[in-house]
C-alpha cells in the first residue's frame, strides 16, 4: 500500500471517529432520550435486525428505559416500551402523536393509498374513521352483522369437522381465513361467498399474501431511502423486484374489481346493503362521487385487508394455546356445558354469562399480540417528557408485544398462558389490565373497527368449544407431538405451522354443525 493512499485511509479514519465523537456527543447536549451509539449516516441500522425487532426493543429496555432513542438512517425514532408512557404520549397527547408516516412500501410501491392506516391527521382521516365507524363499530352494525357472522362460524366449523387432521395444510390456509374473508367480503362489498375458489377471495388473498410476502422480505430501508425504490435488479434482487411489481397489480385488482362488483349489482337492480353501496349512493346524492371514488377502493380495500390478517393471527393463536394447554380447554367446556347446554350453539347473547371463556380470550390476546410493534406514530410538533426532548418528526413505535409482557400488571410468569390472571378483578383492575387496551392501539390511532374484531373472534372461539376438542396429534407410534411456540415475524405475527387433532366432542355436536350447512 503506498504512503499516499495509508494517508487517505488515516484521513478517512479520523473523519469518522469525529464524526462519530460528534454525533455521540450532541445526543446527550440535546437532551434526546437514551439509547444505542448510533453510526454516522446509517444511525442504528446495523443494529436493529429485520425479524422480530421487538425482541430486540425489549432486551435493550433494563439499560436504556421504557424510552429509547434510534435513528434509522435520517429517520429519529422512539421507542415506547411501557404501557404508562404510552398512555402519556400516545393517548393524552393525541393531538400531536397522531401523525402517520408515509411508507414508499405500502403507498407508493404496492399502492395502498390513500387510507385509514397512512393518512396524516385531518378531514380525510375523520371521513375514512367515520366510514368504518358506522360499519363496524356502533351497536346497530355489530348487531347487523351478527346473522353474517353466525352463518360464517357455521361454514368454520363444518370446515373443521371436515378436516380434523389437514391443520397445517388447510385449516391455517382456508378454513379460519375464510371465516373472517368472507364476513368482510359481504360486509363491506355486499358479495356472499359460497365457495374457497371464490374469484373475489382470490383476488384479495393474492393481495395479502404478497403485501405479507413484501413485509417479510427485509426491505424495510427503502423507507429510510425512498430511491432505492428504482435500484437496478442487483441491489434488491430479481425476485425481490418481481415480488413488488406482482404484489402491485394484485392489491389494484384488489381496489377496483370488488368495487366494480358493487357497481354492476347496483346497474341490475339489486339492493342489498354494503360499505361501498352506502358510501355510493351518499356520494352519489352529495354530486362528489367522481371526487370520493378512490378514498372509498381505498378505505375498503384497506379494511379488508386490516381485518382479515389480524382476526386470522389472533384465532391461531389461540388454536396453538388450547393445543398446549388441555386443562383450559377443558375448563371453557365446563362452562359452556353449564351455560348454554348441549342442544344449540352459542351466541352473542351469551357472552356476558361466559366470563372464564372471556379470560382464555384476554389471554390469547395478551400472550402474543397480533401486531407486536403496531402502527408507527408521527409526532407532528417538538415535545418534552420526563425532561427528555423528543423532536417534531420522530417515529414512535409502541412495543405492543412487550407491553403485554409487563409484569407489575401481569406477573413474574408472562411466557406462560394462563387465563386466571384475569379472573375475579374489580372493575378498575378489569380495565387497567385488559390487554384489548392495548393491541388495538392508542389515542386517535386506535383501532376503529376493533368492537367488531373483537366480537367475530369471541364468536369463533365459542363455536369451536362448544362443538370440538382439540389435542395434540399423535406420530405413528403413537406419542403426542409437542407443538413449538414460534411466531413468524412482520408486520402481523402468526403462530408457525403446527399439528393437532380435532374431533368433535359428541354425536349431538355433528348434528348441531350439520345442521347450520
Amino acid at each position: 500500500m503506498t504512503d499516499t493512499s495509508l494517508t487517505l485511509l488515516g484521513t478517512l479514519a479520523i473523519l469518522l471517529l469525529s464524526l462519530y465523537y460528534v454525533f455521540t456527543r450532541r445526543r446527550v447536549a440535546d437532551g434526546l432520550p437514551p439509547g444505542p451509539q448510533p453510526l454516522p449516516l446509517i444511525g442504528n441500522v446495523h443494529q436493529i435486525p429485520s425479524q422480530h425487532t421487538e425482541l430486540t426493543f425489549a432486551k435493550w429496555s433494563p439499560k436504556y428505559g421504557d424510552l429509547i432513542f434510534v435513528r434509522m438512517i435520517t429517520r429519529p425514532t422512539l421507542i415506547i416500551n411501557s404501557i404508562e408512557a404510552a398512555r402519556d404520549l400516545l393517548d393524552k397527547r393525541s393531538r400531536i402523536y397522531s401523525g402517520r408516516l408515509w411508507s414508499t412500501i405500502i403507498g407508493d410501491i404496492l399502492g395502498w393509498g390513500p387510507s385509514l392506516p397512512v393518512f396524516p391527521l385531518g378531514d380525510r382521516l375523520r371521513k375514512q374513521r367515520r366510514w368504518v365507524h358506522e360499519s363496524f363499530y356502533d351497536k346497530a352494525a355489530l348487531d347487523a352483522a351478527e346473522p353474517i357472522q353466525l352463518r360464517e362460524a357455521g361454514v368454520l366449523l363444518s370446515g373443521l369437522l371436515d378436516s380434523p387432521h389437514r391443520y397445517e395444510e388447510h385449516l391455517k390456509q382456508h378454513v379460519f381465513p375464510g371465516f373472517t374473508r368472507s364476513i368482510m367480503l359481504e360486509l363491506i362489498y355486499g358479495h356472499t361467498v359460497t365457495s374457497p375458489d371464490d374469484r373475489y377471495l382470490q383476488i384479495a388473498d393474492g393481495a395479502l399474501k404478497g403485501s405479507d410476502d413484501v413485509a417479510g422480505a427485509g426491505i424495510n430501508i427503502i423507507e429510510f431511502v425512498p430511491l432505492l425504490r428504482h435500484a437496478p435488479y442487483w441491489i434488491l434482487g430479481r425476485g425481490i423486484k418481481q415480488l413488488l411489481e406482482s404484489t402491485r397489480l394484485m392489491v389494484e385488482a384488489a381496489h377496483t374489481e370488488p368495487y366494480k362488483l358493487v357497481e354492476d349489482a347496483m346497474a341490475a337492480g339489486e339492493n342489498k346493503y354494503s360499505m361501498v353501496r352506502s358510501l355510493i349512493e351518499e356520494y352519489t346524492a352529495k354530486g362528489t362521487l367522481v371526487e370520493e371514488k378512490r378514498d372509498i377502493m381505498s378505505g375498503a380495500a384497506m379494511s379488508y385487508l386490516a381485518g382479515v390478517d389480524t382476526t386470522n393471527a389472533t384465532l391461531i393463536t389461540f388454536m396453538l394455546a388450547i393445543v398446549l394447554h388441555p386443562r383450559v380447554l377443558e375448563k371453557a367446556q365446563e362452562e359452556m356445558d353449564r351455560v348454554v347446554g348441549l342442544d344449540r350453539l352459542p351466541t352473542r347473547d351469551d357472552r356476558d354469562s361466559l366470563p372464564y371463556l372471556e379470560c382464555v380470550l384476554q389471554e390469547v390476546y395478551r400472550w402474543h399480540a397480533p401486531i407486536p410493534l403496531g402502527l408507527p406514530h408521527l409526532l407532528d410538533d417538538d415535545d418534552s417528557y420526563r425532561g427528555y426532548r423528543i423532536p417534531k418528526g420522530t417515529m414512535v413505535m409502541a412495543n405492543l408485544w412487550f407491553m403485554t409482557r409487563d409484569t407489575s400488571l401481569y406477573g413474574s410468569d408472562p411466557d406462560d398462558f394462563r387465563p386466571e390472571r384475569f379472573a375475579d378483578l374489580s372493575p378498575d383492575e378489569a380495565k387497567r389490565l385488559d390487554p384489548r387496551n392495548i393491541v388495538f392501539g392508542y389515542g386517535r390511532r386506535i383501532c376503529p373497527g376493533r368492537r367488531f374484531a373483537d366480537s367475530s373472534i369471541w364468536l369463533a372461539i365459542a363455536n369451536i368449544l362448544a362443538v370440538f376438542d382439540i389435542r395434540k396429534e399423535r406420530d405413528d407410534g403413537g406419542r403426542e407431538i409437542e407443538p413449538v411456540v414460534e411466531f413468524t415475524s412482520g408486520a402481523v405475527s402468526h403462530p408457525h405451522e403446527f399439528k393437532c387433532r380435532i374431533t368433535p366432542r359428541r354425536g349431538r355436536a355433528v348434528q348441531l354443525v350439520r345442521s347450520l350447512s
